[in-house]
């Protein structure tokens, strides 16, 4: 039998070589994953060289293979923890970011700021945002769409376990809710901003996040947060709050953007909690809404 100390420290020094930043706590994600018991029980078998069994070690070690060949560790473990909750992820969609937790408070503070506020999530992926906000928003109607069918079908999982009363559906971003136009208190979107041309390094993200998810169009990235950002004006009513994510080189050219358009006032940027620029804000004006974008996928 392996002493899980030891096991732990070679593992971890396997995922070290493979280029995994913070290898020790994947490892020790993938142990209490195996062992099914919660990471500060596996901190405790270590510091007590506790034995593994051999048929866990087995498991463990087909786990650590696929690390090693950078299979993203929420793959593995079938979880992505977000604002509290362990939402259900895997491959065909996109594995929610700590930096978009931040996102998902700010439209938080805008919707607890009404009284029974209806909020839209647009391009919701895994339905990270729409949980969140329907688990910390008492009273909140919450809608979120999204366009591909295999990152639907996570999202569907997702709010039947942790917020059943979120209207969630599978369509178009930039044509869903049409009957909810100028009577929405919050849009947030954390839609696709990477440029084309601008490959993701790390092989978790080029090789597992689906392209959909990822790539916004135009040489910049914002073809689509741009029409996102339309979409939102023509939802929003006048005082309603929008949230957009975006890339930390991209807040400049939104918020010009914003600043441009009359549908907008108080545009600000906020940066997430390393201190980059992440998500735009902006305040719905009294201006006619524009004519909804063109669809585009």
């Amino acid at each position: 039998m392996s002493d899980l100390r030891r096991v732990v420290d070679d593992a971890t020094a396997r995922l070290t070589r493979a280029g995994i930043v913070g290898a020790r706590a994947d490892v020790v994600r993938l142990v209490g994953h195996v062992l099914a018991v919660d990471l500060g029980e596996v901190e405790r078998r270590v510091l007590l060289r506790a034995p593994l069994e051999p048929e866990d070690l087995a498991v463990l070690e087909a786990l650590l293979d696929e690390r090693a060949a950078r299979v993203p560790l929420q793959h593995l473990t079938g979880i992505a923890p977000f604002r509290g909750v362990d939402l259900a992820v895997g491959p065909g969609v996109f594995v929610p970011r700590p930096e978009t937790e931040v996102v998902a408070g700010l439209a938080i503070g805008a919707a607890r700021a009404v009284a029974h506020p209806v909020v839209v999530d647009l391009c919701t992926g895994s339905g990270a945002i729409a949980v969140a906000l329907a688990r910390e928003v008492p009273g909140a109607r919450v809608h979120a769409v999204e366009l591909s069918a295999h990152a639907h079908a996570w999202a569907q999982r997702n709010v039947a376990d942790h917020a059943p009363a979120v209207s969630l559906v599978l369509g178009d971003a930039l044509e869903a809710f049409d009957d909810l136009a100028g009577e929405v208190d919050v849009v947030v979107s954390n839609p696709p901003y990477v440029p084309h041309h601008m490959e993701p390094v790390d092989p978790e993200v080029r090789d597992h996040d689906p392209a959909l998810a990822l790539y916004g169009g135009g040489r910049d990235g914002l073809e689509l947060p741009r029409r996102i950002l339309a979409r939102a004006a023509v939802l929003l009513r006048p005082g309603g709050t929008v949230v957009l994510e975006h890339a930390e080189v991209q807040s400049g050219a939104l918020l010009d953007h914003a600043a441009a358009d009359p549908a907008w006032s108080d545009a600000r940027d906020v940066p997430d909690l390393t201190g980059r620029p992440r998500a735009l804000v902006a305040t719905r004006t009294a201006a006619p809404p524009p004519a909804s974008p063109p669809r585009v996928r």
